[in-house]
């Protein structure tokens, strides 16, 4: 994306471009940050926030395709590439609420 924004007539567009960066930092920096954390009930939290953030990369290349800073074949790369980011998240929440689930307290004693 930082290559793509770097390109007229996008790259004078810094308020959409500046936010497109932001919100594609965030995806890799929530997922990586919920990944260090101690619980897998707060890693899930972070990994939403990630897909928040996709989510919002989404909303803002769509809207810089409507205004005619992507070509089509720009914006169906990206757009592929966000729905499998998407569905990896969704596997990877799955699989740490699977963890969280598998986890049984001991009875107190």
């Amino acid at each position: 994306m930082y290559n793509t924004t770097k390109q007229k007539p996008f790259e004078q567009d810094y308020g959409l471009r500046d936010q497109i960066r932001r919100s594609v930092v965030s995806v890799p920096s929530n997922i990586a940050e919920g990944d260090e954390l101690g619980t897998d009930r707060q890693s899930i939290k972070f990994f939403y926030i990630a897909k928040g953030s996709l989510a919002e990369v989404m909303t803002q290349v769509i809207i810089a395709f409507e205004v005619g800073y992507l070509r089509n074949e720009n914006f169906s790369h990206i757009q592929t590439e966000c729905n499998e980011i998407g569905k990896m998240l969704n596997k990877l929440i799955q699989s740490r609420r699977n963890q969280e689930e598998a986890i049984i307290p001991l009875p107190s004693t």
